[in-house]
């Protein structure tokens, strides 16, 4: 499969939500690169703990929607933190959002009639990775209740994270933002720890980049941080891509240690080849550039064709 092919494999797969990975084989080790898709988190409702989780959310890299069916909740003015602001019914603001495995969903609406009618428009669809509802026990033991009546399933309810948000005695809406954030971080961590030595640290997902490596259209290298030694700028798994004019989408760290690695890859463009630098930020022009970094790099740059 050549890089086009399975840079267009990882694009599909991370825009339906999907992880995805690309393996490689050189000198006889093998490097795996994983791609996360963008975490997507939906908040249910624009009251006032929706403003700070927005902010707060953002903040930690998730990319944020907020649906209100109220026009003066659901605006870009009050939410300018979000990536997008839906003002519609909840159920066909779920149904259009067409939730995704790798989503993050927050119902906090203004009232249990809104609850029901989220929680029903989800569990009929595609479950997200987090789902959390706020409300007092009182009120979410009635409600689920009255969902597994209905006949949806006792482990999908079972797994929504009700009362929502870590137990910190929050009771602001900053503070039940923070809470609520503290869950969702938590979630996001809790993956047990990779053991494969060849999976590379990051896992971040440059969409694109992604288009640009998919679409194939011009010459360039393609340069991937496949190991690190102390103090580096950037971990293993670090993508950048440079055409022939030296135009660049992504990073390998800035700096000299850059600048190095795209001398090396000007020179690769157009032969076919692929090559392993190492960079050093060990030594005396490293101190004398200003670099905070004292490591090493290897960084494995391809030619990636037309």
């Amino acid at each position: 499969m050549t890089i086009q092919e399975d840079f267009t494999r990882v694009l599909r797969e991370t825009g339906a939500g999907r992880a995805s990975e690309i393996t490689k084989e050189i000198d006889g080790e093998r490097y795996v690169r994983r791609f996360i898709p963008e975490e997507r988190l939906i908040l249910l409702g624009g009251g006032h703990i929706a403003v700070p989780l927005c902010k707060m959310a953002s903040m930690l890299d998730f990319a944020v929607t907020v649906a209100d069916d109220r026009p003066s909740f659901a605006n870009s003015a009050r939410f300018p933190d979000a990536a997008q602001v839906i003002c519609e019914s909840f159920a066909r603001a779920i149904e259009d959002l067409q939730i995704r495995p790798s989503d993050y969903v927050c119902v906090i609406t203004r009232g249990h009639r809104w609850d029901g009618e989220c929680l029903r428009q989800i569990l009929r669809g595609e479950y997200p990775s987090y789902l959390g509802m706020i409300g007092s026990r009182r009120r979410v033991t009635g409600l689920l209740g009255l969902l597994r009546e209905e006949g949806f399933d006792a482990q999908k309810l079972a797994a929504i994270h009700t009362p929502i948000g870590l137990k910190i005695g929050a009771e602001t809406p900053a503070e039940i933002a923070v809470s609520i954030c503290a869950e969702l971080v938590q979630h996001r961590r809790s993956h047990p720890a990779e053991e494969d030595d060849a999976v590379l640290e990051r896992t971040d997902t440059n969409f694109e980049l992604l288009r640009f490596l998919a679409e194939g259209k011009a010459p360039a290298a393609l340069m991937t941080v496949i190991s690190t030694m102390g103090s580096t700028p950037v971990e293993s798994g670090a993508i950048m891509v440079m055409d022939s004019l030296g135009r660049t989408i992504g990073t390998v760290g800035g700096g000299c240690g850059e600048a190095e690695v795209m001398t090396a890859a000007r020179h690769l463009i157009g032969t076919g080849q692929a090559k392993i630098i190492e960079v050093d930020m060990t030594n005396d022009i490293a101190e004398e550039e200003g670099m905070v970094c004292g490591g090493k790099m290897r960084v494995l740059i391809e030619d990636i064709g037309n």
